[in-house]
């Protein structure tokens, strides 16, 4: 499932750039994750970079966007035209 992030965001601007598939923005008050670019860091990273260095812990799994880990390999597959594993 793609991640989200709550409004316990303090806009430190830490999450935006370890984003490898830019699916982080910044919003009217706070970081947002655009969910059709959120592979989780899948074929990337072990695990999300976002969640690693946010110091407020803000940024869970969205609950209204399940998706299994073959569906976030085949977006990861979609977003980079095919390469990687």
């Amino acid at each position: 499932m793609a991640l989200i992030i709550t409004e316990e965001c303090i806009n430190c601007d830490v999450c935006e750039p370890e984003c490898p598939n830019e699916a982080i923005y910044q919003g009217l008050e706070i970081y947002h994750i655009n969910p059709d670019l959120c592979t989780e860091c899948v074929g990337h990273f072990d695990t999300p970079q976002c969640v690693e260095v946010c110091p407020v812990e803000c940024i869970p799994k969205d609950p209204g966007r399940k998706e299994t880990e073959e569906q976030l390999w085949d977006k990861y597959r979609m977003l980079t035209k095919g390469e990687g594993p």
